[in-house]
């Protein structure tokens, strides 16, 4: 059975632990050598003391004393307090004061010269009593070396809580850090926890951190966007529907008025219904095509022969209402490029809205506007009244326009177009299309 890989560390803790280790690390990486530098500091201290007392005392002491015995020497006053002083022959032999009976470091003081060392748990200096002739004694100055380490102990023991102060307001400013760090991507989890969920309103706190902020905007103009386009996706199928549910009705009507009515042409309704058919087909295809965006607009748009589709589909229907359909094509049109499917859809619903809504002759004409084009569809009905919005989303059995208007203007946006009421009685819509418009 595969083992289960151990689970990272949260930010929190590897800041935490990064600066804490890397603190303690400096710390102990100057705290030894200056421990160190501190024993010698204090040993030479006190060597350099003694060597100076010896020196001194050496120097207080006649060279007569020493030639006349232990018992005349007399050392002088004012040695420091806790100083061990003994004046030895210069064999080593202790001959006044206190001190070991027999000395090796006083032996080694010879020729006028001070020796310093450590013997029997103290620290020693030696100096020979100056004289004009032969060397006649050696003065011993000793202290105890546990006074000396006792010195070095309490140096350290500041220095270790100095150094364990310093780590610990590392840790202390490493905690702040890795909260203040942690705390916007921890935000930034929930926020994207919340726009799974659904939520496209998240507005990310500022932290004051330039890349977490950054991060954040970025999220919130994503839900914003994302938010956009769901609503544009739940409008489009609404709006699919409507255009489906209007042709397939159109079609069962048919049929069933041909099956009702007696005397009925039943080859003349299939053959409607079949026309019916294909065009729903028609429709269906756009409109799958479209809601893939699987466009075609890197292709330019033929006009001419959209226009003479539009003729095709929708002579008959006007005709059998007694209404005429004119298409007004300019020799010259310049260049579109525009998703085909789009563009039949727009007119479509254009065409569908001036045959239910409109009256009398029913005109689709082009018109270039500077480098762009538009294509007009107007009729001859009473229009749309000045306080209406035609492409508002309603109920098509309202008194507006249904819901095919606004789907052909947000067809049109998506072509980087435009769809507008350019007169609203007769009602003339346009639609804009751009030969510039970026692929």
């Amino acid at each position: 059975m595969p083992s289960t890989p151990p689970r990272p560390a949260s930010l929190r803790r590897r800041v935490l632990v990064a600066i804490t280790v890397v603190a303690a690390f400096t710390v102990t990486l100057f705290a030894v050598p200056l421990a160190i530098a501190v024993s010698h500091l204090y040993r030479s201290e006190t060597m350099n003391a003694l060597s100076r007392d010896a020196t001194w005392i050496a120097a207080a002491i006649p060279d007569d004393d020493v030639e006349n015995g232990a018992r005349a020497i007399t050392l002088p006053t004012g040695v420091p307090a806790g100083l061990t002083v003994g004046v030895y022959s210069t064999s080593g032999h202790l001959l006044h004061g206190g001190g070991p009976a027999v000395s090796g470091l006083v032996a080694a003081a010879v020729e006028g010269h001070p020796h310093e060392g450590v013997e029997a748990g103290f620290l020693v200096a030696s100096a020979p009593i100056p004289t004009d002739e032969t060397q006649l004694g050696v003065v011993r100055v000793a202290t105890p070396y546990d006074g000396v380490e006792d010195r070095i102990h309490l140096a350290w023991l500041l220095m270790a809580a100095l150094a364990a102060l310093a780590v610990a307001l590392a840790a202390a400013f490493a905690l702040r850090q890795s909260a203040r760090l942690a705390a916007p991507l921890e935000q930034l989890t929930r926020a994207a926890q919340a726009l799974g969920e659904g939520d496209f309103s998240i507005r990310p706190l500022r932290s004051a951190i330039i890349e977490a902020d950054a991060a954040g905007q970025a999220l919130a103009a994503t839900a914003h966007r994302l938010g956009e386009v769901l609503d544009r996706e739940r409008s489009f199928s609404a709006d699919v529907s409507h255009q489906l549910r209007t042709q397939l009705t159109g079609l069962l009507l048919g049929l069933e008025s041909a099956l009702t009515r007696p005397g009925a042409d039943l080859t003349r309704a299939i053959a409607v219904a079949v026309q019916r058919g294909r065009r729903l087909h028609t429709i269906i295809d756009d409109l799958v095509r479209l809601a893939r965006d699987t466009r075609t607009a890197s292709e330019p748009l033929d006009v001419a022969a959209l226009l003479e589709e539009v003729r095709s589909d929708w002579h008959g229907r006007l005709a059998a209402q007694g209404r005429r359909l004119t298409i007004d094509l300019p020799s010259e049109l310049p260049p579109v490029v525009a998703s085909l499917p789009a563009v039949r859809q727009i007119l479509r619903v254009l065409v569908d809205n001036a045959l239910v809504h409109g009256a009398g002759k029913v005109g689709v004409g082009v018109v270039e506007i500077g480098d762009a084009l538009a294509i007009e569809v107007s009729d001859q009905g009473p229009g749309v009244p000045e306080e209406s919005d035609p492409f508002v989303r309603r109920a098509s059995t309202g008194d507006g326009h249904g819901l095919g208007l606004a789907l052909a203007r947000s067809l049109a946006e998506a072509e980087a177009g435009r769809l507008v009421l350019s007169r609203g009685s007769p009602p003339i819509f346009s639609l804009l299309l751009s030969p510039s418009r970026s692929t």
